[in-house]
């Protein structure tokens, strides 16, 4: 069931529905971001106006359709000018993002070490992903950051996951390189 009528929208779904017919989770996600970057320069495919309205506190995340058949779940966020995520994971699912408007700061993490509650990263490499770009996270290579690293534009992203992302893990930082752990429910912002 759409969650969101918009144009291009069932374009969309049956790429999805096709791709996470695929065998193995590398097929499906390298499928995904093909699809994902030619949607995105699709003009046909139009997200909805809703997408492209910022909070001023947090970035947002609109929840444009669920499938009840294969329980994925597409997710637009919104970021406003400097916002973005702590090091946080995707609990252990896969997930395709992609870039619609704007640019984001992506960058992975290696978990290196966890002891007494406590973990140690290290970033490997920081991403300028721009409009049309898509890029995949596939278990246990998970971890990373997003960032808008603009000071007065604002960026959209699409991200299509396994299923539903209510709960994720964030980390932030402690002392001496060290992160603690946050287990954090997820919110989805009004579509209005």
């Amino acid at each position: 069931m759409l969650s969101l009528e918009f144009p291009g929208a069932r374009q969309l779904i049956d790429a999805i529905d096709a791709a996470v017919a695929l065998p193995d989770q590398a097929a499906v996600t390298d499928s995904l971001r093909h699809a994902l970057c030619r949607l995105i320069r699709d003009p046909h495919v139009r997200l909805p106006d809703c997408v492209f309205e910022r909070e001023n506190d947090h970035y947002a995340r609109r929840e444009l359709y669920r499938s009840d058949e294969h329980g994925y779940s597409v997710v637009a966020m919104t970021w406003g000018p400097g916002q973005g995520t702590p090091i946080h994971d995707h609990a252990g699912m896969w997930c395709v993002e992609g870039v619609w408007q704007g640019f984001l700061e992506i960058t992975p993490y290696e978990l290196m070490e966890s002891k007494d509650g406590r973990y140690r990263f290290e970033p490997r490499g920081t991403m300028n992903a721009g409009a049309g770009s898509a890029g995949s996270l596939i278990p246990p290579h998970e971890y990373h950051t997003i960032m808008n690293p603009s000071d007065d534009a604002i960026a959209v992203s699409l991200h299509i996951y396994r299923r539903p992302l209510d709960l994720c893990s964030k980390f932030y930082p402690a002392d001496a390189g060290w992160y603690v752990r946050d287990n954090c429910k997820l919110a989805l912002d009004d579509t209005h």
